[in-house]
This record gives C-alpha cells, sequence and structure tokens, in this order.
C-alpha cells in the first residue's frame, strides 16, 4: 500500500508541474494574440461596392483616353 501511496503523490506532483507549464504555454499564447498581430477586418458589402463603382469608373475613363485609333 506504501508504493500505491507514493505512486499517487508522485503523480500528482507530475500533474501539478505540467499545468504550470500549460499556464506558461497559454500566457504566452495569449501575448503573441494580443500584441504584433493585426486583427483582420472585414468591409461591409456597401464599401466593396463603392469601391468596386469607383474602379468600374476608373478603367471606363482610362479606356475612353486610350481608345484604339
Amino acid at each position: 500500500m506504501a508504493n500505491l501511496t507514493a505512486v499517487l503523490t508522485q503523480l500528482e506532483q507530475e500533474r501539478s508541474r505540467l499545468t504550470a507549464q500549460l499556464d506558461q504555454v497559454g500566457n504566452a499564447l495569449a501575448a503573441l494574440k494580443g500584441s504584433g498581430m493585426a486583427k483582420k477586418r472585414s468591409m461591409s458589402a456597401a464599401a466593396r461596392g463603392r469601391i468596386r463603382s469607383a474602379q468600374k469608373a476608373r478603367w471606363a475613363k482610362w479606356r475612353k483616353t486610350h481608345k484604339e485609333r
């Protein structure tokens, strides 16, 4: 029975050590996500439509001035 108690004590110590290491890894990941990494921005459909219209107008103007003669 003494061996079983010793094994259980060692396993609990190992679990505590691993938990501490996992906390450190989690903190490192949180730090990397929080600083230096930009959050991906999304654009509304209306904004994409305005950009699309403006680009079409630019191309139309370019085609008008560079018409094949």
